[in-house]
């Protein structure tokens, strides 16, 4: 039996139905507790120079002051997940360390993969909950940052994502782009049910598979090992 406490989170969205969304979410994973919403990211400054919090749900695009400088303003800042309508802020939520960035309309499966990260970070065990089937209006393309701009790109383009240190290359129909940030945050930024990692340094397209065994995949004339880490789950997926 799991007796730790669960983490204390806020949300912080101009947005009454973002809010409720998330508020719903909240309440149906034993590991959160919600302890306060705010339309504004002034009244949560003044809340957390009082209150212990594990983790805030942080709206980019906000009147007055905008996620990313509320962010920046503190000194000591709790775990963050950034929501946001405009996947263009991607890259800078990534570069301010956040754990994770969700694109609205938020899926519940989505938010769940985010929330599990923090969990993971605080040692918490997540609360074993059943896969949550599909939902619409699905991202069909995401933006990196590239050659100094954000670049789109579509998902249907993408063949597979190789990782390089401190870079990571984007292969696609016409392009290998190359942009500075984790593996991990463009996984986080990809529809797990379009995309699968299946090795510490790469993350391929289901779509684009070839071929396959129990240690190699098959992408054009690219061939894409699997991690014996990640062997059990992605031959599920690919059965």
């Amino acid at each position: 039996m799991n007796n730790l406490q669960p983490l204390a989170c806020i949300v912080i969205d101009d947005e009454p139905p973002a809010r409720e969304i998330l508020g719903r979410y909240i309440d149906q994973l034993p590991t959160l507790q919600l302890q306060a919403q705010f339309g504004n990211a002034i009244e949560a400054m003044t809340h957390l120079h009082q209150h212990q919090v594990d983790l805030v749900f942080l709206d980019i695009q906000m009147p007055q002051l905008k996620g990313t400088e509320f962010l920046k303003a503190l000194k000591n800042p709790p775990p963050v997940i950034f929501t946001t309508a405009h996947p263009e802020y991607a890259i800078e939520g990534f570069e301010l360390d956040a754990v994770d960035y969700l694109l609205k309309p938020i899926r519940f499966d989505r938010f769940l993969r985010a929330v599990n990260k923090v969990s993971n970070i605080k040692e918490h065990k997540p609360a074993d909950i059943a896969p949550v089937k599909e939902e619409r209006n699905q991202p069909s393309f995401v933006y990196v940052r590239a050659d100094r701009k954000m670049v789109k790109v579509m998902l249907n383009d993408i063949h597979f994502v190789e990782s390089m240190k401190d870079y990571v290359k984007i292969f696609t129909n016409e392009q290998v782009i190359i942009t500075k940030q984790s593996l991990n945050s463009v996984e986080a930024m990809l529809p797990e049910q379009q995309f699968v990692r299946t090795h510490r340094s790469f993350i391929v397209s289901l779509s684009k598979i070839r071929s396959y065994t129990h240690e190699l995949i098959q992408i054009d004339n690219n061939e894409v090992p699997i991690g014996k880490l990640y062997r059990n789950e992605v031959l599920k997926m690919l059965s």
